[in-house]
């Protein structure tokens, strides 16, 4: 059966304390739960802020009150609509700068023994995403000794990830070990074109995921996967390519839209257009630049042009309600009002059912972003882009 996956979802706050800093406070556990099912239409979150004490706690809590129950094959299941996966997204101490990964666990008991243990690594284990004093590859060797999976998060953005800030190669990071790295994370500004220029990722999974801070950037990007089950067995196994388990596409953000696909300029707002790489600003010859994905990848690359191997799932552009034309919240409201969930909208919902509910314009720009016909101008600096009337 085919599920859709969003891996990549922040928690705001939990008891009451913050747990994510620079997310929303609304991104409860109760409310990403609600938001999966009743706006989104996702049918497995992983929750990458799990090691948190106050996280923990509450997932004790919903365990104890079986509002959560736990699955055989790792995960627990919420109103038998919602798979949550435990994870936790730790920065570890590079060679050059700092690099972000997910560690994904089967259990309650496993999450919350890597929690105690990074806890003499993290000042601050109440804090998301606090720097560890570690690297990737140690970090690696204690998430599978719990019995996890180690997947490096964004791993093309210009801050905190191991190709845009740190390294050339994984292979830098993991030396021995990256064999057994079975998947990346690509982030907002690349694609499958982009990854698949890097010799050394043609073996290993890509999963597109939200890397939300609020619930309405909840599956801006996705994953749709082929499951004989929806828990965490199943999900690694797809991960890895296996006959019955696998990903059959990838759902992402064209990487114009992202907020980091060109080098931008802070000295004078300039956002890269050229065909090549840009590493010095060629408006004020300014080299303190944030260096775009598009830039930094076309720097590494092995191949001028991508080599996808054979199982390599089709990767679909996909835009956010939010970022079409016409749609804002009220608009979007009566949308799933009327639809059930955003994914019916984005996949399903035919054009005169649409019409009749938001108007032909609105339609057609709604068919025209599922055709991938949209227009778009890029995004950079920390500034998404954004589709062109």
């Amino acid at each position: 059966m085919e599920y859709f996956a969003d891996l990549h979802v922040h928690i705001g706050q939990a008891k009451n304390q913050p747990v994510k800093i620079t997310a929303s406070r609304r991104l409860t556990l109760h409310n990403i739960y609600d938001h999966c099912i009743n706006k989104k239409g996702i049918d497995i979150v992983g929750i990458v802020d799990c090691a948190s004490p106050f996280v923990l706690e509450e997932i004790r809590e919903q365990l104890e009150n079986e509002e959560i129950i736990p699955l055989p094959g790792g995960g627990v299941r919420y109103k038998d609509k919602l798979t949550i996966i435990f994870g936790a997204e730790i920065e570890t101490t590079e060679v050059k700068g700092a690099a972000h990964s997910i560690a994904f666990f089967p259990s309650y008991e496993q999450i919350k023994d890597f929690s105690r243990i990074m806890s003499e690594y993290i000042t601050n284990i109440r804090l998301s995403t606090q720097k560890a004093s570690l690297c990737a590859k140690d970090l690696f060797k204690i998430v599978k000794s719990l019995g996890g999976e180690l997947i490096p998060a964004h791993v093309f953005t210009p801050f905190k990830s191991f190709y845009g800030s740190c390294y050339d190669r994984l292979s830098y990071a993991f030396e021995d070990e990256l064999d057994k790295i079975i998947s990346v994370e690509l982030g907002l500004s690349a694609d499958t074109d982009f990854a698949d220029t890097i010799r050394e990722l043609a073996t290993k999974s890509f999963l597109t995921n939200s890397d939300a801070h609020s619930l309405e950037k909840i599956a801006r990007e996705y994953n749709k996967m082929e499951l004989e089950f929806p828990d965490f067995k199943n999900v690694i196994s797809a991960l890895k390519g296996h006959e019955n388990n696998y990903i059959v596409s990838n759902y992402g953000l064209d990487p114009k839209l992202g907020k980091y696909h060109r080098t931008f300029c802070p000295a004078c707002n300039y956002v890269a257009h050229e065909t090549s790489p840009v590493e010095k600003c060629p408006n004020c010859d300014n080299e303190g630049i944030t260096l775009g994905v598009f830039d930094r990848i076309a720097l590494i690359a092995d191949f001028s042009t991508p080599i996808h191997p054979e199982n390599r799932p089709l990767y679909h552009y996909q835009v956010p309600l939010e970022f079409i034309p016409g749609i804002g919240k009220k608009t979007l409201e009566k949308l799933i009002l009327n639809f059930g969930s955003e994914m019916n909208v984005i996949h399903y919902v035919d054009r005169a059912q649409l019409t009749e509910v938001v108007g032909e314009q609105i339609a057609t720009n709604i068919i025209l972003a599922r055709e991938g016909k949209l227009s778009f101008k890029a995004g950079g600096g920390g500034i998404y882009g954004k589709v062109i009337d």
